[in-house]
């Protein structure tokens, strides 16, 4: 059985790299919360789109997936699923809701797992929701050419709610060791969890779900605005390849947590990174959205798209950019670089 420990977060040895990641995040968080002060209106619109991505990206990570337009009519209300897969969709966004409203009365404990993994499942019917699993399963892995293979044998069955309590049981005593950074336990947590695997179905999107529910609980809350989920998606690959590092000598206690802990930081700090990016001006209070789009452009250091500039300003329609763009072309303060699809936008001064 597998000995959780996570004392090895107090002996200072950790690689610098892993500290320095952190303090980045610590300093991009102080950012952001003096911001979310000045613009609660921006903020508020970028919670309404990130719930959105975060609800398509968790289930396409799992190869849930439905038009992006049906997505938008689930998240909102507006529709009732109308198939299986829109039915684990909609189950997402109720777990997700949950975790976004409840956060400060919810822990990291069996109860709440459980409950949360019951609202997740609760509309496709699964006799299984909010229950461990009752048989064993392995984590499949596919090659290029379709052939699978046995990645890992997650917990038995059988050993599932004894490692599941002693589980709970050490993230609280190093919760409560001041010595340990916060960031660096929850991916420990999060690989425990995916390595025990106690569910029969969702354990993916409960761990999303749990290291939104850890990282909004310890002051962390980059998520709520850019889709921690969508970034996981987008670096899938990398995601994937840290777990099977991580989970190597799991069972024999003999794992190193170093490349799972780094790919989560990395993910979490490409969130804050993104937030950051939406605030190209934050002189006063009367910022606009026209604001915005010119320093987004004016401030790039490369020339930028419209496509560019609405990833990076979510929030703002692309009518309003058109129109920003056009403008700042017929005074001179930008010009155009390309033709067609490929137009570029760069400061007339570069």
């Amino acid at each position: 059985m597998h000995r959780f420990d996570y004392s090895f977060l107090d002996n200072g040895l950790l690689p610098a790299v892993l500290l320095n990641v952190t303090a980045d995040i610590y300093s991009l968080r102080t950012l952001s919360w003096s911001r979310k002060d000045q613009f609660q209106e921006i903020f508020t619109e970028l919670a309404e789109i990130a719930k959105v991505q975060s609800v398509k990206s968790s289930n396409a990570i799992e190869g849930i997936v439905t038009t992006d337009e049906r997505i938008h009519e689930i998240v909102k209300g507006n529709s009732t699923p109308l198939n299986h897969s829109e039915q684990e969709i909609a189950g997402y966004r109720d777990a997700l809701a949950e975790v976004h409203t409840r956060y400060a009365v919810m822990d990291f404990k069996q109860g709440d797992i459980l409950r949360l993994h019951g609202i997740m499942m609760n509309l496709v019917g699964y006799t299984s929701a909010g229950k461990y699993k009752e048989f064993d399963n392995d984590i499949i892995e596919e090659d290029k050419y379709g052939r699978r293979s046995v990645r890992f044998h997650p917990t038995s069955a059988a050993d599932t709610p004894i490692e599941m309590e002693q589980l709970v049981l050490a993230y609280q005593e190093a919760r409560d060791n001041p010595n340990i950074n916060q960031l660096l336990l929850i991916p420990c947590v999060i690989l425990d969890f995916l390595c025990i695997h106690p569910f029969r179905d969702g354990n993916g999107r409960m761990s999303r779900l749990i290291s939104l529910l850890l990282l909004y609980r310890n002051g962390f809350d980059a998520g709520k605005y850019i889709s921690f989920e969508e970034q996981i998606n987008l670096r899938k690959g990398n995601y994937y390849e840290s777990l099977k590092q991580s989970s190597i000598g799991w069972h024999e206690n003999q794992s190193d947590y170093s490349a799972f802990i780094m790919e989560f930081l990395t993910t979490l700090y490409a969130c804050y990174k993104e937030l950051d990016k939406r605030f190209a001006v934050v002189g006063s209070k009367k910022v606009t959205k026209q604001n915005r789009v010119e320093a987004t452009v004016l401030n790039s250091l490369t020339p930028v798209s419209k496509a560019d500039i609405i990833k990076i300003l979510p929030d703002v329609s692309a009518t309003t950019i058109e129109a920003v763009l056009g403008k700042m072309v017929r005074l001179g303060r930008i010009r155009k670089i390309g033709s067609g699809r490929s137009i570029r936008y760069v400061r007339s001064d570069r």
